[in-house]
């Protein structure tokens, strides 16, 4: 497999030319190059990645939707630039009907490259569910976000509470986690991961190290992993 079957440097540049030119009609006329340099590479990893990904496990799909768009919404947006200087792949949980469940994510931005898993702003009904189960199963908690095999590859990250959860104990042993809003791992990594003809096998590692926490969420959820 030649170098550069997946992503490249002209991945990075067209990106930073994107974020310089970031309006309708200069991305008309270099829409050739987001199909050569983004869009192709990002379907061929999702084809090649699937089969990894079914054997860590079955209820998570990739598919040509795993790609998020380029175009933002920005309806509600202050910044009304029509497209996103990043690209997204996200590989969804099959019980999941948007981006809010618990899923795996790849992040290629210039100077950001990173591998994400877990569950981004969960919904309020979810986020319950899950501190709910955090405390009855304090052990598998630890074991799922502490043990080595997750930590030698993520680290928690997202948006946390100033106080405790209503309804928690403030003094519960778990009480800084059960701050947490958002529950995901996240491993950054130099551009060169994305770049590397060996991408797939490398993400399914990283992956693999996550199988605990997403199996903790899964179950929290009552969803199958």
């Amino acid at each position: 497999m030649a170098r550069g079957r997946y992503f490249t440097n002209g991945t990075f540049q067209f990106l930073k030319d994107l974020k310089a030119n970031n309006d309708r009609e200069w991305f008309a006329e270099q829409k050739p190059r987001y199909e050569e340099q983004i869009k192709a590479p990002a379907l061929r990893l999702i084809e090649d990645f699937a089969p990894h990904l079914s054997k860590l496990s079955p209820h998570f799909a990739a598919t040509p939707r795993s790609l998020f768009r380029i175009h933002r919404d920005t309806r509600f947006a202050k910044d009304k630039s029509p497209y996103k200087t990043h690209v997204g792949v996200h590989f969804r949980h099959d019980a999941s009907k948007n981006a809010y469940a618990p899923g795996y994510y790849l992040h290629i931005e210039p100077g950001s490259v990173f591998v994400g898993l877990g569950i981004w702003h969960p919904e309020s009904k979810a986020l319950r569910s899950i501190r709910e189960f955090m405390v009855e199963n304090p052990k598998a908690w630890k074991s799922a976000s502490t043990g080595k095999k997750f930590t030698g590859a993520f680290e928690l990250s997202g948006d946390r509470l100033s106080r405790p959860p209503k309804g928690f104990d403030a003094n519960h042993s778990l009480i800084e986690d059960l701050k947490w809003k958002d529950f995901i791992g996240v491993c950054q990594r130099p551009q060169s991961f994305v770049t590397d003809p060996e991408l797939p096998e490398e993400l399914a590692r990283l992956c693999s190290a996550g199988t605990p926490f997403m199996r903790f969420l899964c179950d929290a959820l009552g969803v199958p992993f």
